[in-house]
């Protein structure tokens, strides 16, 4: 308890010792579960039905789950092998200055999520209070909610990692309840015999990257949690395991409750709860316990991780400032209500065209061109100009970087892919990177060194 309460507020992006590390398999595969088993993520399954069959969706969810989440234990192998959060490690590939950028965007993109999540939770607290009270004020269990959010985030790694792990447990069993009954309750034959909708706007390659990009929309907070875990095997496995069981429960139990709700003539809603409700106000309660228990751990690792990005930029800064001023702008942010879910899937895709191509140069830059060797404590530093490039910044990855997301936007949102942007962004962002990294700097005739590539042979 001592190690807990002296650990407040002191978070920082300097690396985690290995004897303060904390995270086993059970602890690093809660905290994957509790951050996926969210409504953001059940929204993601709930668009993936009718458009496609119920048995084809929970396919497409198992096998994108399977390719996104390598990505994802990958970068948080990152974590674990030097102890630094995610954007203090893009100095790596970026340059000392030059990672200021990509944490500024994420900074950026991280409060949108918490935005969401604040509102979410708001949500289902007020669902789980009216069904016991009557009493209904989203706005205001919106405000309380964020309050235990920053509280528990101001506390630092110890404070989340111990939240995961009651709320991740609580989370399955009570998901095995809403599934129990959903599948008593209704007819499963039906659901799987249901007839896709003859003008679908998902096809099954734009499905299963969307769910990829699920995966990926976590590649920017991995390492912040991974640098926590003990040994490099917990790391991979904890991660990779904990992301699918959890993506699987949750965006099939979004595919499921919007299938059933169309076969019973219920009133389709962004809301699982009021879905789940409209069959039966008790399970109604528990799902909105489950949503609400899930959007809070979900909000504390964006908040925590936003703060981590805004650190990377100014790690001079005291931790808890940052985290309670951010936790105020999400709270004012959720008050859009509406907006905010009427545009959620226009948000998966910004996520996508902003991040998708920095995971991509950051898993490039070390597994592949430095061979997984970076000096954590000169990311931190710069002493010694190692990751120092051009003036601090590598101009190779900012073009590869603005190559990437150019495609991203103009595939997803200008001329749309048959076959989604997600996968294709991250390929084309790497290839482009390492060209630039291995053969432009050799066709010039520059030292690898200067570009942090070591010594020339």
């Amino acid at each position: 308890m001592a190690d807990f309460t002296s650990s407040f507020g002191q978070d920082s992006v300097h690396p985690v010792p290995r004897d303060r590390r904390s995270m086993g398999f059970f602890s690093t595969f809660s905290l994957w579960v509790g951050a996926n088993v969210v409504v953001t993520t059940v929204f993601t399954g709930m668009l993936l039905v009718p458009d496609l069959p119920y048995l084809q969706a929970i396919a497409i969810i198992l096998l994108g789950s399977l390719v996104g989440g390598v990505a994802l234990a990958l970068t948080g192998n990152i974590g674990m092998r030097t102890g630094l959060p995610t954007m203090i490690l893009t100095r790596g590939a970026f340059g000392h200055r030059g990672a200021a950028l990509p944490s500024a965007v994420n900074t950026i993109v991280l409060i949108g999520w918490s935005w969401i999540q604040a509102y979410m939770a708001g949500l289902s607290l007020d669902h789980a209070v009216e069904y016991l009270t009557g009493y209904s004020n989203v706005a205001l269990f919106t405000i309380l909610t964020e309050i235990i959010v920053v509280v528990i985030t101001i506390y630092g790694h110890r404070g989340i990692e111990r939240t995961e792990n009651l709320i991740a447990t609580a989370m399955l069993v009570l998901s095995v309840v809403v599934f129990g009954y959903m599948f008593m309750k209704f007819n499963i034959g039906n659901l799987i015999s249901m007839a896709a909708s003859e003008h679908p706007q998902l096809t099954v390659m734009v499905a299963f990257d969307i769910v990829v990009a699920t995966a990926f929309s976590w590649l920017s907070s991995a390492s912040d949690y991974n640098r926590n875990c003990r040994a490099e095997r917990t790391a991979i496995v904890g991660t990779y395991f904990g992301y699918n069981v959890a993506t699987l429960v949750a965006m099939g139990l979004g595919a499921t409750v919007s299938g059933f709700s169309i076969l019973g003539n219920m009133t389709q809603t962004y809301d699982p709860t009021e879905l789940i409700g409209q069959a039966n106000p008790a399970l109604g309660f528990v799902a909105a316990v489950v949503i609400f228990l899930s959007v809070v751990s979900t909000n504390v690792m964006a908040l925590y991780s936003a703060t981590m990005s805004y650190l990377a930029i100014f790690p001079g800064h005291r931790y808890w400032i940052p985290t309670a001023v951010m936790g105020i702008i999400a709270t004012a942010g959720a008050m859009l209500q509406n907006w905010l879910l009427e545009h959620f899937q226009n948000f998966l895709l910004m996520v996508g065209t902003l991040f998708i191509p920095v995971g991509a140069i950051l898993l490039t830059d070390y597994y592949i061109l430095r061979r997984k060797n970076y000096d954590a404590l000169e990311i931190v530093t710069g002493h010694k100009k190692l990751y120092w490039y051009r003036n601090g910044v590598n101009v190779r990855a900012y073009l590869a970087y603005i190559i990437g997301a150019a495609f991203a936007y103009y595939f997803s949102y200008v001329h749309t892919l048959p076959t989604g942007a997600t996968v294709l962004t991250f390929l084309l962002t790497s290839g482009v990177y390492w060209v630039l990294m291995k053969v432009g700097a050799s066709a010039e005739g520059e030292s690898r060194a200067e570009y942090g590539l070591g010594e020339e042979a």
